[in-house]
C-alpha cells in the first residue's frame, strides 16, 4: 500500500498545483470588479444616509436601533431571511444524508465486506482502518457531491453571493476533498488504534486527542489550508493601514503589519479575523470588506476581531469544546454498545474496535453534534458579543459597527425571534448587535 507520507505530500502538491494555475493567474482587478457587479445584481441594498442623520438619531438606543433597521428594504429582509433560514433546511437534509449513507453502507454486511478488503490490501491493523476510513469518506463525498454542489455553488448564485465559474468550484471541492480525506484517514486510523490500546476508556482519549487535533489544526490552518485557497498579501501603507495598526499596538496585539485576501474570488461576502495561537497573531480582512465600506466601518469590524484575539477566546473555546466533546465521546460510547449488540446479526460488527463499525460511530456523532447546536452557537454567540463590546470600546465607532452590520443582512437574518436567535445563530442578531451600538453611543453621549 502506499505510503502515509506520499498520499500526503501528492495531496498537497496537487492542491498547490490548482491554486498555482488559474488561481494566481486570474486578475485581482477583473475579481473585484465582479464581486462588485455581482452584488449589484443581488439586489442587496441599504438606504443610503449621511452625517446629518446620524446626528439626528434619538439618543434612546431602541429607537436608534430601529432608525437603522428601517433602512433596510422589505423585499432584501424576506430575502436574507429566506436565504438564512434554508440553511436549516441544509443542516437537516446533511444530517438526513449521512444517515442514509451510513444505514445502506452497513446493511447486508458491507462494511464488513470492505473491511475484509481493507485488511488483505492494507496489511496491518493501522494500515487497514486507515484504508477504510478513506475508502468510506471519499464514497460519502461522492455520494453527496450533489447536495454539496446544490449547497456550496447553486444556492449561493441564486442568492447573488457567489463569484465563481461551476469549473473554479470544482476545483477548490477537489482541493479541499483531497486535503480532508488524507486528514480523515490519518485520524480515524488513529483513533481506532486509540480504542484498541485504551479499552473501556476510549472515549476519554478519544475527547482528549480530539481537542488535541482540532487545536492543532487551528494552529496550522492559517499558515498552510487557507493559502491554498485565497492569495494573502500586505494592505497597501496608508492612513486605514495605520488606523488599524494603532488599534492593535493599543491593546497589546503583536502585529506589524496587516493582510489582505482575495476573498472576492469566492463571494462577495464581507469578512475579517486576527488568527494565532502560541503567541503568534495576524490581522487579515477581505478585499470585500476593504473595498466596500468606509474607514469607521474597518476600524469596528478590525476592533472587534481584536477583541477576539485579547480576551483568548481561541483557547477559551477549545476548553469548553473539550467539555462538549467528553459529552459526546460519552454518549457515543454508550451508543455504540447499544446498537452494536441490535445490530450485530445484520452488520456483521460486534465490537466497537472494529473498523467496520465507523459509518456507526459518524452517523451517531453527527445526530449528537446536530442536537448540540444550541450549545456549540452559545458558545460562539456570547464571545461574539463580548467581542462586539470590546471593539465599540476600542474603535470607538458606534455608527460604524452598525453599518457593517447592516451589511451582513445580506446573508444573516436580521431579526430573528428569541428561540430562533438562540438554537440557530452562532452570532447575535443584527437587531441585538446594532442595539449594543447605540447603547455605547447612548452612554457615551457620542454624536
Amino acid at each position: 500500500m502506499t505510503s502515509r507520507r506520499w498520499v500526503a505530500a501528492a495531496t498537497l502538491a496537487f492542491a498547490f498545483s490548482l491554486h498555482v494555475g488559474p488561481a494566481q493567474a486570474a486578475d485581482a482587478e477583473s475579481q473585484a470588479a465582479k464581486a462588485d457587479a455581482t452584488a449589484q445584481a443581488s439586489g442587496f441594498k441599504i438606504r443610503p444616509v449621511d452625517d446629518v442623520w446620524r446626528a439626528a438619531l434619538p439618543r434612546n438606543a431602541e429607537a436608534a436601533t430601529q432608525a437603522y433597521l428601517d433602512r433596510l428594504p422589505a423585499d432584501v429582509q424576506a430575502k436574507s431571511a429566506a436565504y438564512w433560514e434554508g440553511g436549516y433546511w441544509m443542516q437537516l437534509w446533511n444530517l438526513l444524508l449521512g444517515l442514509v449513507l451510513a444505514a445502506v453502507f452497513l446493511a447486508g454486511r458491507r462494511a464488513a465486506r470492505v473491511r475484509d478488503w481493507a485488511a488483505r490490501v492494507g496489511r496491518g491493523p493501522l494500515r487497514r482502518d486507515m484504508l477504510f476510513a478513506g475508502t468510506y469518506l471519499a464514497l460519502s463525498e461522492l455520494i453527496s457531491l450533489p447536495l454539496t454542489f446544490y449547497q456550496g455553488w447553486w444556492r449561493e448564485q441564486a442568492y447573488g453571493m457567489s463569484t465563481q465559474t461551476v469549473p473554479a468550484w470544482v476545483g477548490e471541492w477537489l482541493m479541499s476533498t483531497a486535503i480532508s480525506l488524507v486528514i480523515g484517514a490519518l485520524v480515524l486510523g488513529g483513533l481506532y488504534a486509540l480504542i484498541r490500546r485504551a479499552g473501556a476508556r476510549w472515549w476519554i482519549w478519544g475527547a482528549v486527542g480530539g481537542m488535541g487535533l482540532t487545536t492543532l489544526l487551528v494552529a496550522l490552518s492559517p499558515v498552510f489550508i487557507e493559502p491554498l485557497f485565497n492569495t494573502y498579501k500586505p494592505v497597501e501603507d496608508g492612513p486605514l493601514k495605520r488606523a488599524v495598526l494603532q488599534m492593535a499596538h493599543a491593546v497589546s496585539v503583536p502585529v506589524d503589519n496587516v493582510y489582505v485576501f482575495d476573498a472576492s474570488r469566492q463571494t462577495t461576502r464581507i469578512s475579517a479575523n486576527v488568527s494565532g495561537l502560541f503567541g503568534t497573531a495576524a490581522v487579515r480582512l477581505n478585499d470585500n470588506l476593504l473595498r466596500r465600506t468606509s474607514e469607521p466601518e474597518v476600524r469596528a469590524v478590525m476592533g472587534h476581531e481584536l477583541g477576539h484575539y485579547v480576551m483568548n477566546h481561541i483557547p477559551k473555546t477549545l476548553l469548553m469544546l473539550t467539555l462538549v466533546l467528553l459529552v459526546g465521546f460519552y454518549l457515543a460510547q454508550a451508543a455504540m454498545s447499544w446498537l452494536l449488540v441490535r445490530f450485530a446479526a445484520a452488520t456483521g460488527i460486534r465490537q466497537v474496535d472494529d473498523v467496520a463499525g465507523l459509518p456507526m460511530l459518524l452517523a451517531v456523532f453527527s445526530l449528537f453534534f446536530t442536537l448540540a447546536t444550541p450549545v456549540n452557537n452559545t458558545i460562539t454567540r456570547v464571545q461574539e458579543t463580548e467581542a462586539d463590546r470590546f471593539g465599540l470600546a476600542l474603535s470607538r465607532e458606534p455608527h460604524g459597527f452598525a453599518e457593517a452590520q447592516l451589511r451582513l443582512v445580506e446573508y444573516r437574518k436580521a431579526d430573528p425571534g428569541r428561540l430562533e436567535e438562540f438554537v440557530f445563530f452562532h452570532h447575535p442578531s443584527t437587531r441585538q448587535r446594532i442595539l449594543d451600538a447605540m447603547r455605547y453611543r447612548e452612554a457615551m453621549n457620542l454624536p
